[in-house]
């Protein structure tokens, strides 16, 4: 049996090449997800539009992600990395900046479907290539690093967009919240460009090692996703029609679905629960939410030390979106505070973060070759129904009730719900090599 460690200076190497890039490229990726949020405080007089009109706006960009998000990882799996990236980023920006000149919601609603669209496949296609440079005994910490640029937009994004809709509003004859697309849309775009130029497609490209470098990686890969007892190992599918008959799959993927929807509505409508419960300005809103990501973040970095350091998975998780739920439904109860507003959403954003980074190891210790391509895609594509679901339920029903708290606790609800099929996708515990395996996966 071949072994699945990768020397430690190549490993460096490798991380050192690939993990900053993807990290920023991630971080902008959610910037321009989560300014939408901001804009609304502004754009929704603007434009004439109501909360309802806005939550099928926002509910659109996941429409275009889902469309497009398998064939994007099938063409990554494809055609390399390298183009994937190029042409996802160049045209998200671009389209991001073309929100700046929306003349009402339906150019707004065309928008949002386009910036979907040209991001399908961002997410899923990150991890895909992951795996091909880290074995599955790693994957747990590399996946966390990577998903960590999640919080970390929290942390700048919030006060960047208060800085940007507060300080330009006006300059220009444009509105704060137009100054907002067209600066966070341009990182996008030179972006795209750089990995482009920076990265390799797989470790046999990568000029950057030499080739018992590149040998070792690739041993260490295929020892990985072979390894008796490391989740499917060996007997993972590899094709993608494989996995199409595969039901855990779809088990993941509706359980993924349930923490879209909590996901979404944090991202969107932290600005506004936040103005909600009393932080009148703009510069307000964004430095609780910076201060709400911080904080989220560290809670994210220790459930993943302690998954990794345990090697265990399921309760780890399984606990996160037990969090996540629980405080979905008691944020009713911090309704009339904006301190314990801030400690509930804290609360549930640490949950949500720490959720996203342990939830990916699963399929991607499950599925290889085109089976992983097709398969994360699925699993992603089918989760950001939630995406689509999520903005449009909450808006209706501000808009029938009054209050955002009763959609907000509803998909709490279904969150927990779904983590009882969530409990049975993990493998079954051996007598031997139980610890490893966890690792492993």
């Amino acid at each position: 049996m071949e072994d699945d460690r990768i020397p430690s200076a190549t490993l460096r190497k490798i991380v050192l090449r690939i993990l900053p890039l993807l990290f920023i490229c991630y971080v902008v990726a959610m910037i321009d997800r989560l300014n939408v949020g901001f804009a609304k405080l502004q754009f929704i007089s603007d434009l004439g539009m109501t909360e309802a009109t806005f939550g099928a706006a926002a509910g659109l960009l996941y429409l275009g992600y889902i469309l497009f998000e398998v064939p994007s990882n099938l063409m990554l799996h494809r055609v390399g990395a390298r183009r994937t990236l190029l042409r996802i980023m160049v045209l998200w920006g671009a389209f991001t900046i073309l929100q700046a000149w929306a003349s009402g919601k339906h150019s707004f609603y065309l928008l949002r479907f386009l910036i979907g669209a040209a991001e399908a496949g961002f997410f899923p296609g990150v991890l895909l290539y992951l795996t091909y440079w880290f074995p599955d005994r790693l994957r747990g910490r590399i996946t966390s690093l990577f998903v960590m640029a999640l919080p970390a937009a929290g942390i700048v994004g919030g006060p960047l967009a208060a800085w940007i809709m507060t300080g330009l509003d006006g300059h220009a004859g444009l509105r704060g919240w137009q100054w907002l697309f067209i600066l966070e849309g341009i990182p996008a775009i030179v972006l795209g460009v750089v990995c482009y130029l920076w990265l390799a497609d797989r470790p046999a490209q990568a000029r950057w090692l030499d080739d018992n470098e590149q040998r070792s990686v690739e041993r260490a890969v295929q020892a990985g996703a072979a390894k008796p007892g490391a989740a499917a190992g060996a007997n993972a599918p590899a094709q993608l029609g494989d996995a199409l008959r595969d039901p855990l799959l779809y088990k993941l993927a509706l359980c993924y679905f349930a923490f879209y929807c909590v996901e979404n509505a944090l991202l969107v409508w932290i600005p506004t629960l936040l103005k909600n419960v009393g932080v009148s300005t703009i510069a307000g809103v964004g430095w609780v939410s910076s201060g709400i990501a911080l904080a989220a973040t560290v809670i994210m970095l220790a459930v993943g030390y302690s998954s990794d350091k345990r090697g265990e998975r399921r309760w780890h998780v399984i606990g996160c979106g037990l969090v996540a739920g629980v405080t979905f439904l008691l944020l009713p109860l911090a309704a009339h505070s904006i301190a314990l507003t801030a400690l509930v959403l804290t609360l549930s954003s640490g949950a949500v973060f720490a959720f996203l980074a342990v939830f990916w190891t699963i399929p991607s210790a499950l599925f290889k070759g085109r089976a992983a391509a097709g398969g994360l895609a699925l699993i992603s594509s089918i989760g950001a129904l939630g995406g689509t679901f999520s903005p449009i339920f909450i808006g209706w029903i501000k808009e029938a009730t009054g209050s955002y708290h009763y959609s907000l606790g509803t998909l709490g609800a279904i969150l927990i719900l779904s983590l009882l099929l969530l409990n049975t996708c993990f493998p079954k515990p051996q007598r031997a090599g139980t610890a490893e395996a966890s690792r492993a996966a």
